[in-house]
């Protein structure tokens, strides 16, 4: 075992290793897809699949089992009995009685029949409350704990960079801070209730050429280290996450399945990761397929064992029998597999696998149980954007209601791409969603009672049929207010609109909604557009000029309770409280685009063409307005910490919840910096004529960028810092002297901010 390069193991590790033939070494180390079928649910699934049965790839062990419950409509009890017996078999039948860890999908929810759909990521980085997601997580890992599910293959901590790449839906945000916290509290929230959570894609996927899925990335040391790496390094080091899942992309010619810089030296040598990399699904045998970098499946197999890949997902189809032919023309790569064996060994310890009580499987399950249920509520109401209202919402009990549009009266509609119903139930028409899911339209005649409702299509998502506009205009006449709902439908590889493989070459809404909008919009009837979607769409039309309407309500797919969520905004029941996590494009010829750009990044006067989103990162509007004021900021030293503090007045008539965001500007560095950075964030609630002081410790290492010699570093200088209700404002700032000398990173640098809040007495009114 020289040169394998392993932390310590146990001795009952150590012992299992010992005594294992070849071929159960490599069993521990790929997955079987017990369900796999014709469905397209992964990329090139149905061309890559082994052929190999079941009893013969368990024949030795077997290291995952690949979503059990999130391949086809199972029932989840039944299934559950199924795999206990099949965890016993495993460990009363293997010679070594070593049982499976079991994986599924968990990004908005289980991706299992009949449990809670919860919103989309983008909705969770629109609501800026980590403290909200790590309940969420912890709440779907129970429910994946109590079915034997060890494995969580989520978060995304993929940073958005350009919004035609189908899978903005599945990520946090377009700022690497949001994100990152975001991210390492749902990674908290489900290792709390012991699954495993996995971070997906390291690294740089995000960043693929014109938005394109497994597209290559150009991108230089720094932009990667900057912008890409930090939420990895901050779940990594402060979530403790247990698991990695390798990125498809290739990165300067690199893909990163075969790259030991990234999964091992960076990764395990310099974060102290400890737990297992998975591949992501066929990425292993892509290196020969699709990357070109490896000859054959046994090359393939070596390199990404060599880089740091431990276990090959779904199937074996690079890590058994090719692999095992390899090694007998190179048997010096076997070093590479006893280190990856004693990983995987060690998980299914400390999961308790090796232990597990298989005696009792459960014989009733929830999985959409009332606490499912108002996590989602709570996610989806915290969820929602308001980007424009000229005081028409709240709406005051109109008597007669027009609901329009193609995502008015569908659930699906509601939920993201790897939701269940979008990613599997799509390939199984007629089995019903197994939980309650209200539309917009049944909410809306929920919240107004009274009112007579007219439910009108108009036309379909994609669709470029124009019949039944005429319809959804007569509707609209004959109402005193329109709520017209557009957007999106998830699905995957060209079923549907955005989602995994559905990227697009420009950001109009799909199909002829636009021409919907614009016929509702010049009836003259107040009218409300929600758009519903996986990622932003150039609406400027809708929010500015005669194509305007009176209010849009930005979801980002708001799951089981989007409906009633919605529809509580829209009859001011609730207020909104949502913020942009993604800039609004102007279009698609400003892509890619971040708000985190440096001065020659944004429009300026030596280009005719502008940039400038038409709603900036942070935006969003509520029912009350808020005065920031009174930023006071003390000096710190570049390895100090900086101490922010702000007024925050409700200046309104009712109670709001303010995102209050603290910006800062690098005056002069040594490399370009971004015009404005988010340092800190925090959610407060308050009530009418109060007063708040939020208080921000900020470290100073949330200044950190990667200075011209590759290392990451704070340098001293004059620092600007605002408070404004996005990027792109300033409502009360001050400037500070960052004093010292250059200070490095290092292990041990804090990365996070924390905040305080002191309530104040109320002021009259």
């Amino acid at each position: 075992m020289s040169g394998v390069n392993l932390p310590a193991v146990s001795e009952r590790v150590q012992s299992l290793h010992a005594q294992m033939t070849l071929d159960e070494k490599l069993a521990q180390l790929v997955g079987y897809w017990v369900d796999q079928g014709d469905e397209v649910v992964a990329p090139m699934a149905g061309e890559m699949v082994t052929s190999t049965s079941y009893d013969d790839a368990t024949a030795h062990g077997i290291g995952h089992l690949t979503r059990v419950y999130g391949t086809r409509p199972v029932d989840p009890v039944e299934r559950a009995q199924w795999l206990w017996s099949e965890q016993r078999r495993l460990r009363e039948q293997s010679r070594l009685g070593i049982g499976a860890i079991v994986h599924e999908e968990c990004l908005t929810g289980l991706a299992a029949w009949k449990a809670a759909t919860l919103p989309t990521p983008l909705a969770w980085g629109a609501a800026f409350d980590p403290q909200l997601t790590e309940q969420v997580g912890a709440a779907i890992g129970r429910s994946m704990q109590a079915l034997g599910i060890h494995q969580g293959l989520a978060p995304v901590l993929d940073v958005v960079t350009d919004p035609r790449w189908g899978r903005v839906d599945e990520c946090i945000a377009e700022d690497p801070y949001v994100v990152g916290t975001i991210g390492t509290s749902y990674v908290r929230g489900l290792q709390s209730a012991g699954v495993h959570a996995t971070l997906k894609h390291f690294a740089g996927y995000s960043a693929s050429q014109a938005g394109r899925n497994h597209a290559p990335v150009h991108m230089g040391r720094r932009r990667l280290q900057d912008l890409v790496l930090p939420p990895f390094e901050m779940a990594v080091r402060d979530g403790g996450v247990r698991s990695v899942m390798n990125s498809y992309a290739e990165i300067d010619g690199v893909p990163v399945a075969s790259n030991p810089e990234l999964l091992t030296e960076l990764l395990r040598e310099e974060w102290g990761f400890d737990g297992t990399v998975v591949a992501d699904y066929f990425a292993v045998a892509f290196l020969h397929a699709l990357h070109g970098v490896a000859s054959d499946l046994g090359e393939a197999a070596a390199l990404a064992l060599r880089a740091g890949i431990d276990v090959e997902l779904p199937t074996g189809d690079a890590f058994v029998a090719p692999l095992r032919e390899r090694l007998a023309s190179h048997p010096e790569e076997l070093a590479d597999v006893d280190r990856a064996v004693l990983r995987v060994l060690s998980q299914k310890e400390e999961l308790g696998l090796l232990d597990e009580d298989l005696s009792s499987p459960p014989t009733s399950i929830d999985l959409d149980t009332a606490e499912l249920r108002e996590l989602a509520r709570r996610a989806a109401e915290e969820s929602l954007v308001l980007l424009s209202n000229d005081g028409m919402l709240p709406l005051q009990a109109p008597a007669r209601i027009a609901v329009l549009g193609p995502n008015a009266d569908a659930a699906e509609a509601l939920m993201g791409c790897y939701s269940f119903a979008n990613h599997v139930l799509a390939h199984h028409p007629g089995v019903p969603l197994g939980f309650d899911i209200p539309t917009i339209a049944e909410s809306l005649r929920s919240a107004f009672p009274q009112a007579t409702i007219t439910v009108e299509r108009g036309c379909d998502v994609e669709d470029p049929d124009t019949a039944g506009i005429e319809a959804a205009v007569a509707a609209a006449a004959a109402s005193e207010v329109a709520v017209l709902v557009v957007g999106d439908r998830a699905g995957l590889f060209g079923r549907g609109t955005v989602g995994e493989g559905n990227d697009v070459d420009d950001l109009e809404l799909p199909g002829v909604q636009r021409r919907l909008v614009e016929a509702v919009v010049a009836t003259g009837t107040p009218t409300v557009v929600v758009v519903v979607s996986g990622r932003p769409y150039a609406i400027g039309w809708m929010l500015d000029g005669p194509s305007a309407a009176g209010a849009v309500v930005q979801a980002f797919f708001p799951g089981e309770e989007g409906g009633s969520a919605i529809a509580r905004v829209i009859a001011g029941a609730s207020a909104p409280s949502g913020r942009l996590p993604v800039s609004l494009p102007r279009s698609a010829g400003a892509q890619p685009y971040t708000y985190l750009h440096p001065v020659l990044g944004g429009p300026t006067e030596i280009t005719s063409a502008d940039n400038s989103p038409v709603r900036p990162f942070g935006f969003g509007l509520t029912y009350t307005t808020f005065e920031h004021a009174e930023l006071t900021v003390s000096d710190a030293g570049t390895d100090g910490t900086i101490t922010a503090a702000v007024r925050v007045s409700n200046t309104g008539d009712r109670t709001g919840t303010d995102v209050v965001q603290l910006y800062a500007r690098d005056l002069v560095a040594s490399v370009t910096r971004p015009v404005a950075q988010l340092v800190a964030y925090q959610r407060v609630t308050v009530e009418p004529g109060e007063s708040v002081t939020v208080t921000f410790q900020v470290p100073s290492s949330r200044l950190a960028f990667t200075g011209r010699d590759g290392r990451r570093i704070v340098e001293p200088g004059a620092v600007e810092l605002w408070v404004g209700p996005s990027c792109a404002q300033r409502d009360t700032e001050a400037r500070i002297e960052l004093t010292g000398a250059v200070h490095a990173l290092t292990v041990d640098s804090p990365r996070m901010a924390t905040a305080t809040v002191a309530h104040l007495v109320s002021e009259p009114r």
